[in-house]
Formats: structure tokens, C-alpha cells, sequence
């Protein structure tokens, strides 16, 4: 018998080592100018007249009272949006029922429209011109240039995020273990609580930080519906903006490397959570 010809393992790529150093040249070069650079000149510019000039314009009242409310409007906003995510992704998962392509297509609404429309549309319908909106007012509950339209359009802008991520994930568990459980006599709370829960612990968390970090980095909608009152319904992204137009460089910087030291945090725990995320992935028998 004749031998059966060699095999030869090619490399995924066969392109020189010019051409792939001259990519991974150009990708740090990107990272460098938009992402390295913008941050260097954050934190630059927040110490350029020392540390005592910077806490003295955090210690401002207007600084306070943004950090304040971005910090309230994140931790109304995202809870809110994990209970949604999870009864959605349940919902559409565990479930066939009409409209589930509609449920789907709605969930991701806000990524294709912008922030600013949005913040219009809650203008138009909860302003004291409109009928709902003027009501409101006269019973001393105005949504529009207060914290509940601030808080409305976070919770629209931010809403798909834990949803996106437990959708794929809980269909390729599928249904088989909690059909299981329902067999055996557990209740639907109990089903969730021991079986589903445990499942997506993970993808949970990961989708409720890029809400969060979403949340607390909002600029368009808020700055439509909370009006861009000093010390009011100022978040820190508008306050930021104010600052910077009245030329107060220092604190505007300052302020924003307080955000930028918050994104930053939760991009740690993002990556932390994308681990442990794949690892899950993989124990379902995926690359």
C-alpha cells in the first residue's frame, strides 16, 4: 500500500511579517491617538494648577450636587433595567407566544434611535404643554427638567444592555433544566431562584455594569429633559460641558476625570466578568 501524502499545517495567515507588524503598528497607533492620549490629557489638564486646585473644585456645590444626581440616576436606572432584562430574556427565551420577533426588535429600539429624539419624545409627552405633562405640574410632580424625566430617558437609553446579554445565553441553555424542575414539583419563583439565577449570574452582572457605565456617561437625552439646571438636574457629563464653555478648565477636567476614573473601574470589573463569561460559554461546549 502506498503511504497516504504528508499533511501541512498552514498558518491562519500567510501574509509577511511586514504586513502584520505594519497592522499591529496602526491598531496601537489608533488606541494611542483615540483612547491613551484623551486620557493622559484628562488627568494632565485636571492637576495642571496642582491637587489642592483640583479637590477645591470638586468641593464646589455644583460639582457635589452633579456627581450626586448622576450617582441616584444610576442606582434607580440600572436595578430597574437588570429586573427588566431578566423578565424580557425569561420571557422570550422560556416562552413562544405572538410577538416575540416584535419583543425583540423593540429591545433594540435604542441603539437605532438617538438619544436626542428621545429625549424629545419624553419632552412631548410628559412637558407641561402636553395634557399628561401640565396635569402633573399642577399636582407638584413635574417629570420634564426634574430627576423622573432625567431618570425616564436613562432607563430608555440603557434598557437593552442586560437583556442583549442574557438572551443568547439563556437560549443556548435552552429549557431543559427548568423543565426538569418543574417536574419534580419546584415552583416557578423556586425554578428561577435555584436553577436559572445560578446560570446567569454572570452574563447578569456583565450587562448590568455596561448599563451602568452607560447611565452614568448619558449626555443627549438628559441634556434635552433635565433642562441643564445648575446644581439641579446638572449631571456630571452636562456639568462638565458647563464648566468647559465658561472656561473653568480645571474643574471641568477634574470632574472629568472623576468620571473617567469611574469608567475605568467598571472596566476592570468588566474584564474580570468577560472571564468568567467565557468560561461559562465554554462549559456549554462553546469556543
Amino acid at each position: 500500500m502506498s503511504e497516504l501524502p504528508q499533511t501541512h499545517h498552514m498558518p491562519a495567515t500567510s501574509e509577511r511579517a511586514w504586513v502584520r507588524n505594519t497592522l499591529i503598528m496602526i491598531a496601537v497607533a489608533g488606541l494611542a491617538v483615540l483612547v491613551a492620549a484623551p486620557l493622559i490629557i484628562v488627568f494632565t489638564e485636571a492637576l495642571r494648577d496642582g491637587w489642592a486646585a483640583a479637590i477645591a473644585s470638586l468641593s464646589n456645590p455644583d460639582a457635589r450636587s452633579s456627581i450626586r444626581l448622576t450617582l441616584t440616576v444610576a442606582a434607580i436606572t440600572v436595578p430597574l433595567n437588570a429586573v427588566f432584562g431578566v423578565a424580557a430574556a425569561w420571557a422570550i427565551t422560556k416562552f413562544d407566544f405572538p410577538g416575540k420577533a416584535l419583543l425583540l426588535t423593540l429591545i433594540d429600539l435604542p441603539f437605532s434611535v438617538s438619544p436626542v429624539v428621545a429625549g424629545l419624545c419624553i419632552v412631548l409627552l410628559f412637558g407641561a404643554n402636553s395634557t399628561l405633562g401640565g396635569w402633573l405640574v399642577a399636582q407638584g410632580h413635574p417629570v420634564v427638567f426634574a430627576l423622573p424625566g432625567i431618570v425616564l430617558a436613562t432607563l430608555f437609553i440603557t434598557f437593552p444592555f442586560v437583556a442583549r446579554e442574557l438572551i443568547p445565553l439563556m437560549i443556548e441553555q435552552g429549557r431543559t433544566e427548568e423543565e426538569a424542575a418543574l417536574t419534580l414539583g419546584a415552583t416557578g419563583l423556586r425554578t428561577f431562584l435555584t436553577v436559572t439565577l445560578p446560570n446567569i449570574r454572570w452574563a447578569l452582572l456583565y450587562g448590568v455594569l455596561l448599563c451602568n457605565a452607560r447611565a452614568m456617561g448619558e449626555f443627549g437625552a438628559v441634556a434635552v429633559v433635565s433642562g441643564k439646571i445648575r446644581g439641579q438636574t446638572a449631571t456630571m457629563p452636562i456639568t462638565i460641558e458647563m464648566l468647559y464653555n465658561e472656561y473653568l478648565s480645571v474643574a471641568a477636567f477634574t470632574l472629568a476625570a472623576v468620571l473617567t476614573l469611574l469608567a475605568l473601574v467598571t472596566l476592570a470589573l468588566k474584564t474580570l466578568l468577560e472571564r468568567r463569561f467565557a468560561a461559562q460559554l465554554a462549559a456549554l461546549g462553546h469556543p
